[in-house]
């Protein structure tokens, strides 16, 4: 017997999210589809999460997840339609759909919560000149200076500086960092590249770098200009 935590927006809780949960023999409880349910789990063997509806949210929380530590397996539940958009980089442990029966369940459940529970991650930094990006902490500093970003700019940065010199377009941008099913349009990349830019300052804004008519890289040269 297994204890889950559910991770969904959802007032019936797992019973909406996954049905077949109430004919298995675990310990289930449901909790909010939001970063703050990820501070403290609690002693759950395996957390789900909600993805049917809000693709991008799921996403965003299995990275989150990852990145401040979550050692528990991490198991996304979807439609049909939401298989096509999942990749390594969702950071989940496996997927499932909602559809699914017991014995599938059952037999996911058996195997992610068997594996080996993950080792504490190390700091995982990325370093440009003066800027320094903690991306464990979801912190980012320039001269030490801790940078106020918002949840998206940090995750914009932190794309872009993980990827020095490779140039995205807007549209994978959005694809990337907000989720193929965001429906805003590109205008919203610009947007939060600008704020960033001037939360960098002028000294170090040219770490974002324009590529004409195509989109933005992350040029960890400018640091040193």
């Amino acid at each position: 017997m297994a204890t889950l935590v559910v991770l969904t927006r959802e007032p019936t809780g797992s019973v909406d999210v996954l049905p077949s949960l109430a004919l298995l023999d675990h310990h289930v409880r449901a909790d909010a589809l939001a970063p703050d349910s990820l501070v403290d789990p609690g002693a759950v063997d395996l957390v789900v999460v909600d993805g049917r509806r809000e693709l991008a949210t799921a996403r965003s929380l299995c990275q989150l997840a990852r990145s401040t530590g979550v050692r528990q397996p991490i198991l996304l539940v979807l439609t049909e339609g939401g298989l096509a958009a999942v990749t390594p980089s969702w950071c989940c442990s496996d997927v499932v759909l909602a559809t699914a029966g017991p014995a599938e369940v059952e037999a996911r459940i058996r195997l992610l919560v068997s594996q080996p529970v993950l080792d504490e991650p190390g700091p995982d930094v990325v370093e440009a000149g003066e800027l320094v990006i903690d991306t464990a902490a979801y912190s980012a500093r320039v001269r030490g200076q801790a940078l106020n970003l918002t949840y998206k700019e940090f995750e914009l940065l932190r794309h872009l500086a993980q990827h020095p010199g490779r140039v995205f377009t807007r549209a994978q941008l959005l694809d990337e960092v907000w989720g193929y099913d965001y429906y805003g349009g590109t205008r919203t990349v610009d947007v939060h590249v600008r704020r960033l830019r001037a939360k960098l300052g002028a000294e170090h804004d040219q770490l974002i770098g324009t590529v004409r008519n195509v989109g933005y890289r992350f040029v960890p040269r400018a640091a040193a200009e």
